[in-house]
Order: structure tokens, then C-alpha cells, then sequence
């Protein structure tokens, strides 16, 4: 053999003194090959030192070798936020163990929805994780509709999806105004998420059921938009309107900073005048001036579960949705109570 050039699988075939057909199968570990043939198929392969040519690979499996995590996001800047980047790890960490390779696309500009949407009807990825979907965002039902396997990060505001990994935002934001509620706030005022994510609806439930049960005014809300600059204008709104507030639950951390900065420079102290309370527990709420009490999601499970339920559907089984709880981290931007008194 000429050592220049290159193994290919015919020189395995015969090597291993079968067909060349059972060798590519040994090879795709496709099943109904003998064990005999299957050892031998593989010496040959480790004796010769063949490397197997990925397209020649993914005509033989049908398959493309690469799976997409896309958001629908306005900010390319997202993707280097603490939040995406650990659910990112999440999902790597998964795939590191396999073949296939990442692609992270921004699905919200027109030419970016028709990309994810030519890369869905054509089969261009093995699976697709999606991620941020906005109302009624055509993705979102294209997607449910494609013969890709599809799994959702998170549910979008307007039906439930088949595959999808989320995390207890409800139960969460619920736990929030309830730990408000305990250390004797009463003028609790929320700051939520974007209203046509699921996350920003499912908090906002959450908030006002916990207000509920208590018999508190829950209407002490100003609407966000996830980005610690949203959550800096939206708490200067809340204190204009409500300066008698004395708490917040903000619906993620990112807005909680802002919410913290413009609290000082209006000479509110926290805990002592407002408790605030954040949502998601990125590395930075420990350590916010004070450190942030907040809710805990596991985001690089989620990044982690969305990645081992896309791998089950590619192997042809059917997951079940799967919710991730949540839990409450106190720090000190909630350590200190006041006297209850009447809303």
C-alpha cells in the first residue's frame, strides 16, 4: 500500500476479509452485524489507521454531524451574558462526549429567522435547541412542525411545545415575594421580565399569587426587559410612582444590579428602606454591594438536560418535558426586617 495515500474503507474491507458494505456498517455501528465480523472490521481499522471521511459518514447515517442552539434575542450581546454562557457550558458538556459539533445562531432579524428556517425545512442540523422565543414567533410553531428534532429551553407565552426543558419560574418568583412577604414587607413591588417571553409571564404569576394569598396590593409594577439597563429605568419608575416601596422582586439578576444602582443614587439603603430580591443567581449576584438574595436556577442544567433530551430524540426515543426546580438564596440585600404594618 502506498503509504502516502490515504486509508479508505475498501482497504478495511479487505483487511478485514469482508464485504465493503459490512465494513461501513461496523463502522456507522449500524446493527445486524455478527461479532466476528464486527472485531474484525475494527483490528483493521486500528491496524491501518483509518479515519473515516465525514461526509462519506453522514450520507451513510443520514445524518449532518452538528446540532443549532438559537435564540431569539435582539442583542447579539446576549450570547456573551453570564446567563447564556453557563447555559451554553451546559449544553458543551454534553456534546463533548459525542460527534457532533455546536452552531449558536441569533434567530431575530428577518434574515436570521429565514436562515433557521431554511436550516429546518432542509435538514441542515441534526437537532435544534431553541431558545428566548418572543410571543408569536413563526419559529416557534415552524419548529414544532419540522421533522428536525426540536427542543425548547424554556415555553413560549402561547402553547406548550412537545420537547421542552424549563425551570420553575413560577414556583420561584412565588418563593421570592413570600420571603418579602416573611421579613415584613408590604409595599412589594415587582420589576418583571419581557411579557412576551414565558419566563417574564411565569414570574410575574408567581409575584402576583404570592401578593394574593397575603391580601397585598400587587399592583406596584413596572414591565422590563431582562438587561440591567431596563432594570435601572424601570426601578427610577417604580420610585416615582410608588416612593413609599419597601421591596422589590426583580425578575432576574441582570435588572436587580440596575435596580441596586439607581436605588443608591436615590439614597435608598438595602435592605434597610428596600429589600430587593433577583432571580437566576448568576456568579455576580454574590457579589453586588450588598450581595444579592435571589432565586436559584441550575442554568447550566438546563443547558445540560436540553442537550441530553435532544440526543435522545436523535436516537429515535421520545422524552418527556422536563421542569427544573428552583430555591431561594438569602444574602444581604434581605437580611434585615421592618415592623408589618397595613397595605
Amino acid at each position: 500500500m502506498n503509504p502516502r495515500r490515504p486509508v479508505t474503507l475498501d482497504d478495511v474491507a479487505r483487511r478485514a476479509g469482508v464485504s465493503r458494505s459490512a465494513a461501513s456498517r461496523v463502522i456507522n455501528n449500524a446493527p445486524h452485524v455478527s461479532k466476528a465480523k464486527r472485531d474484525a472490521v475494527l483490528r483493521a481499522v486500528q491496524d491501518l489507521g483509518y479515519v473515516p471521511n465525514a461526509s462519506a459518514r453522514a450520507l451513510a447515517t443520514n445524518q449532518v454531524g452538528a446540532v443549532v442552539l438559537a435564540l431569539s434575542a435582539e442583542d447579539p450581546q446576549v450570547f456573551a451574558g453570564p446567563f447564556f454562557a453557563e447555559v451554553i457550558v451546559g449544553v458543551t458538556s454534553v456534546l463533548e462526549e459525542t460527534d457532533l459539533e455546536l452552531m449558536v445562531m441569533l434567530a431575530t432579524s428577518a434574515r436570521g429567522q429565514t436562515r433557521l428556517e431554511q436550516l429546518l425545512r432542509t435538514r441542515q442540523a441534526d437537532g435544534v435547541m431553541l431558545m428566548s422565543m418572543h410571543g408569536d414567533d413563526p419559529i416557534a410553531r415552524l419548529a414544532e412542525q419540522s421533522d428536525v428534532p426540536v427542543v425548547f429551553g424554556g415555553r413560549p407565552v402561547n402553547f406548550e411545545p412537545r420537547y421542552y426543558v424549563d425551570a420553575d419560574n413560577r414556583g420561584g418568583a412565588r418563593l421570592a415575594t413570600e420571603h418579602l412577604v416573611a421579613i415584613g414587607r408590604r409595599r412589594i413591588a415587582t420589576i418583571t421580565g419581557r411579557m412576551d417571553e414565558g419566563a417574564g409571564t411565569a414570574r410575574y404569576k408567581g409575584y402576583q399569587e404570592a401578593l394574593a394569598v397575603e391580601g397585598l396590593d400587587a399592583g406596584r409594577v413596572v414591565h422590563g426587559d431582562f438587561t440591567e439597563d431596563g432594570g435601572g429605568r424601570a426601578m427610577a419608575e417604580l420610585l416615582a410612582r410608588h416612593p413609599d416601596l419597601d421591596a422589590v422582586f426583580v425578575a432576574s439578576d441582570q435588572m436587580a444590579i440596575g435596580a441596586l444602582r439607581v436605588l443608591k443614587d436615590a439614597g435608598k439603603s438595602v435592605p434597610g428602606d428596600v429589600a430587593v430580591v433577583g432571580f437566576n443567581d448568576i456568579a455576580t449576584a454574590r457579589h453586588t454591594a450588598p450581595p444579592l438574595t435571589t432565586i436559584s436556577q441550575p442554568i447550566q442544567s438546563l443547558g445540560h438536560e436540553m442537550a441530553r433530551m435532544l440526543l435522545t430524540l436523535t436516537s429515535g426515543e421520545t422524552p418527556s418535558p422536563l421542569i427544573l426546580p428552583t430555591r431561594l438564596v438569602q444574602r444581604a440585600s434581605t437580611t434585615s426586617t421592618v415592623t408589618a404594618c397595613s397595605a
